[in-house]
């Protein structure tokens, strides 16, 4: 549970009210601060998956806090950038998208979580999420000297992308949902099709378990087979060396018998 990945997600959520003071304190270095807080913070949305698969430390706790910890990070940042007027009124709308989109995936999953079905998350909504944090941390730090007004126009056209993919994305999650509503509306006037896709589930377990089972046992032949085969190196080493020994120790014995 106080693994590593579990604590640089609770400090995303630790640090959203420190960014989230930037709309009531109006000054350039708050505005940076909140900035530099949201880069850091949009590191570790990284850095606890990678953790996790690489020390082999996914947890429950992991699981249920990184989308939340995501989702109040973009949300508090989008509500900092419309307070603040830190873009153009226009941009108002893919703000709008977003947060409607999170709403609508955060009600189907919840939904869905009843029945039991999951929702994956797809390579175009990690895409998304890039560009939100992209767009989000160059418009906060658009007050930044070195950097200028430019990459803020930059953060700008990367919000509208991220709002296209946004919506492209939530658009997918809804019809995955309402395609699933519709087999399930179907199913209850038809007992025979849901006989056939419970076979058809357990069929598919059975398959998964079974290959499995088989990598399992082929993998621990392949460990048989290579202890075997260095068994036998060294054996064959110890009898070359034995061999040799023999033979250095009957050259002796002869040498020493013509010496007499």
């Amino acid at each position: 549970m106080y693994n590593l990945p579990n604590i640089l997600t609770i400090s995303r959520i630790v640090v959203i009210p420190v960014i989230f003071m930037a709309i009531y304190i109006h000054s350039a270095l708050w505005s940076i601060l909140a900035g530099v807080l949201f880069v850091m913070a949009s590191i570790t949305d990284y850095l606890d998956g990678y953790f996790a698969r690489s020390r082999n430390q996914n947890s429950v706790l992991g699981r249920l806090l990184d989308p939340i910890a995501d989702k109040l990070l973009v949300v508090s940042a989008l509500l900092i950038l419309v307070a603040n007027r830190m873009v153009a009124p226009v941009t108002y709308i893919p703000v709008i998208i977003i947060m409607c989109r999170e709403v609508l995936v955060s009600g189907m999953r919840e939904f869905l979580a009843e029945f039991r079905v999951g929702m994956p998350v797809t390579r175009l909504a990690k895409w998304k999420t890039c560009c939100q944090m992209a767009a989000i941390s160059m418009i906060l730090l658009q007050r930044l000297y070195v950097i200028g007004d430019a990459v803020g126009m930059i953060g700008e056209w990367l919000l509208w992308v991220a709002g296209i993919l946004t919506f492209i994305t939530g658009y997918q999650y809804f019809e995955k949902c309402i395609d699933y509503i519709y087999t399930v509306e179907n199913n209850k006037k038809n007992p025979v099709k849901v006989v056939e896709q419970e076979v058809k589930k357990i069929a598919v377990k059975v398959k998964t378990a079974v290959s499995e089972k088989v990598k399992e046992t082929t993998n621990k032949k392949n460990k048989m087979r290579r202890h075997s085969d260095k068994a036998a190196q060294t054996a064959a080493k110890s009898g070359k060396k034995t061999r040799v020994r023999s033979a250095k120790s009957k050259s002796v014995r002869s040498k020493s018998t013509d010496k007499k």
